[in-house]
């Protein structure tokens, strides 16, 4: 089946790029692995580059879509449309879990638009114990962020929301080339395996985020600084963690610290 454009024009606003890329499309394909009777989903099916394939494995996927045009293009196109359950919405404000059949979990995957990326996976990550896995194209750099280690530059509060959360695999590079029109960035694709067992153990994700996002928000500055408003030195001292240190140096394993010692204050 040709991956033709069929007349539809990418949205700037939607922040579309669509694949075309045959030999890119079935590596994604053969790294989402879907297997029939798998509760899949795909978010913003686009112009269905990774539907159709997909959809030649499976009997049934759900797929959400914002785009009117393209969410009635799915529901008359002439091979698949009896297969998907298309849901017209926003994967921002949507609420995943309405999509658990028989205690199935979700396989979430898409190419996800580059504007919405990062405030999408917060919000799948919200629904991370009813999901097995999640594939996704993003920027490399995204990408680059959220399998990031304590030290390097592109780690932040991505990086460590991400990894508290899940399991972060980057399995695949996309060039440019492989989208119409084709974005000046490189792509690729992510593996998120939420944990069974979270590798720290938090009181409040929201202080978690809340910590994270304070000490990165001013990343040159020490945490003495930057969580000033939240924790005193002593307080930071008493954990064992230098205040001299910046946001990029802390383990998850001392956000979570701070974060659980946040949350204890709060409830005195």
């Amino acid at each position: 089946m040709s991956k033709q454009h069929l007349g539809h024009t990418a949205r700037k606003r939607f922040g579309q790029n669509f694949l075309h890329d045959d030999y890119i499309i079935d590596q994604i394909v053969s790294v989402i692995d879907p297997q029939p009777e798998q509760n899949l989903v795909e978010i913003g099916p686009g112009l269905a580059a990774l539907t159709e394939p997909v959809c030649e494995r499976v009997e049934r996927l759900t797929v959400v879509e914002l785009d009117r045009d393209l969410a009635e293009r799915l529901r008359t196109h002439p091979f698949i449309a009896s297969k998907l359950n298309i849901v017209e919405a926003d994967a921002l404000q949507f609420d995943f879990t309405q999509l658990i059949q028989d205690e199935k979990p979700l396989r979430v995957f898409g190419n996800l638009p580059y504007n919405i990326s990062t405030p999408l996976m917060f919000h799948l990550f919200s629904f991370a114990g009813k999901v097995q896995d999640m594939h996704f194209m993003l920027q490399k750099e995204v990408v680059n962020r959220l399998a990031a280690v304590p030290g390097n530059k592109n780690y932040g509060r991505l990086s460590v929301m991400a990894q508290y959360f899940c399991q972060v695999i980057p399995v695949l590079h996309v060039p440019p080339g492989a989208f119409n029109p084709p974005p000046k960035v490189d792509s690729a694709v992510v593996r998120l395996i939420p944990h069974q067992d979270k590798p720290v153990k938090v009181v409040s994700e929201e202080d978690l985020n809340k910590v994270c996002s304070k000490a990165f928000n001013q990343r040159r500055k020490t945490i003495r600084n930057s969580l000033k408003e939240l924790l005193t030195e002593e307080q930071i001292l008493g954990l064992d963690i230098n205040p001299d240190l910046r946001a990029e140096n802390l383990s998850l394993d001392n956000f979570a610290a701070l974060a659980n010692l946040l949350s204890t204050l709060n409830k005195d």
